[in-house]
């Protein structure tokens, strides 16, 4: 069995850590948008100066040079570009001497934004060429502020809702804590113990319903291997007993052949017995592990029927019984485990049958299955005891009687080989009769 691997990391740990990633993302992707927003809003807003100052200026220029000379235009240019600080201007003629200029020189290329047109000037030589200048180092400065504000506020964001988040996720883990103490306390001498899922969650609930029907199958079948385990010892107690007691009465006094020869004849009787035991645990064993049916290609079941009732006919005879095959059916089995099925069943009629009776080995099929059954006239078994007859060393008389010849593993077997041929066996009894049957599926 491969062992179970478990992370080293928290639940508490996981869920912190995705807190702080998602918040930290979505608190990011916002401050991404604030920010570019806002940048694409102070770009708009220099394209809107430039343009504004621009019709401002050509409108000046247009009206002042007809009346005025080049001294009064560069001097009312000034008072025009008076209080905007980011805002340069420069004039020129068609020849490229400077009617006007104001430009800051020390400012880098990449942080201004320019305007070129061009204005015609018929009192000053014709047409002129203007250039506007939008200086945007305190734009810039803005947006470098903005984005520091946004990257501490996304950051002071992000540690704050982790730690709320974290404190949330130690306190909805609380419940689980809570199982761990209750499955803490659970033990081999405590499994009518289960877990209380009163205080859990809902989304734990299904987990709860699970573990304590676990828990139920757990106990069933520590009871179940109790009781087997009691019923191992008692079947192999006694013949033990026998064979060391008739050992012992041999060794008393000196034994002629013959009365040796009859001691080991018991004793192989019994040591036959154990062996029998011994080889129907290991068959069922091998049934549980998985093991399935070597099938054949599909042949008579009634044929196979007919055989284990010949087999059996002197105990059937000596029973004052006859057994007869109703029905019939072809089917892939394995024809050894099939017989050895149905000698199990026919034994377990011939055991408890009203003398004179007629037992009936009926084959049929039922919704695309092959159902087996054997019939018998006998004691009714009460319905408390039908539902546990398969099980191993399970008898409904507890008195034992006959317990030198059958062990009680007959019915386990019976099982056994329905499940390997995909199948089950359950028992059904009343009105002075009982019926034990088997399913076999199709083949795969």
């Amino acid at each position: 069995m491969m062992p179970l691997q478990f992370s080293g990391t928290s639940l508490r740990a996981r869920l912190s850590r995705q807190f702080v990633l998602q918040t930290l993302v979505g608190l990011g992707l916002a401050c991404v948008v604030v920010y570019v927003v806002i940048a694409l809003t102070l770009a708009q807003r220099q394209d809107d100066v430039l343009l504004q100052k621009r019709t401002a200026v050509e409108r000046l220029l247009q009206e002042q040079s007809t009346i005025h000379e080049e001294a009064s235009i560069q001097h009312l240019l000034t008072d025009f570009l008076a209080g905007h600080d980011e805002l340069s201007l420069i004039v020129r003629r068609g020849d490229g001497t400077a009617i006007f200029e104001k430009d800051d020189r020390a400012r880098p290329a990449e942080m201004s934004k320019r305007l070129a047109f061009v204005i015609k000037l018929p009192k000053l030589g014709g047409a002129a060429s203007a250039e506007l200048i939008f200086d945007k180092r305190s734009d810039h400065a803005l947006l470098d502020r903005l984005a520091w504000t946004l990257f501490l506020a996304a950051l002071a964001g992000s540690i704050g809702v982790s730690v709320g988040g974290f404190l949330l996720v130690r306190k909805g883990l609380l419940p689980l804590r809570d199982l761990v103490r209750q499955t803490a306390s659970l033990d081999a001498s405590r499994l009518d113990l289960r877990l209380d899922g009163s205080g859990q969650p809902k989304e734990v609930q299904p987990l709860l319903h699970q573990f304590n029907a676990l828990l139920d199958r757990l106990e069933a079948a520590y009871a179940h291997m109790e009781a087997f385990n009691v019923d191992v010892a008692h079947e192999m107690n006694t013949p033990l007993a026998n064979i060391i007691g008739t050992c012992e009465v041999a060794l008393r006094r000196p034994r002629t052949e013959e009365e040796l020869q009859e001691v080991l004849s018991s004793n192989l009787e019994e040591l036959r017995r154990i062996a029998g035991i011994v080889a129907d645990m290991l068959f069922l064993s091998h049934a549980e592990r998985g093991a399935r049916a070597r099938r054949s290609k599909p042949i008579s079941l009634a044929d196979l029927a007919a055989d284990v009732i010949e087999y059996h006919e002197a105990a059937l005879e000596e029973a004052g019984l006859r057994a007869e095959v109703m029905g019939d059916a072809r089917a892939c089995v394995d024809t050894g485990l099939f017989r050895r099925a149905l000698s199990n069943l026919l034994a377990n009629a011939t055991r408890y049958a009203h003398r004179g009776s007629l037992v009936e080995v009926r084959i049929s099929h039922r919704k695309a299955e092959v159902h087996v059954s054997v019939q018998n006239d006998g004691p009714v078994i009460p319905p408390e005891h039908l539902p546990r007859l398969f099980e191993r060393f399970y008898r409904a008389d507890p008195s034992r009687v006959r317990a030198d010849r059958n062990h009680g593993l007959g019915l386990s077997i019976v099982a056994a080989i329905a499940m390997m041929h995909g199948g089950r066996a359950w028992a059904e009894s009343g009105g002075g009769k009982t019926t034990v049957q088997f399913s076999i599926a199709p083949s795969a």
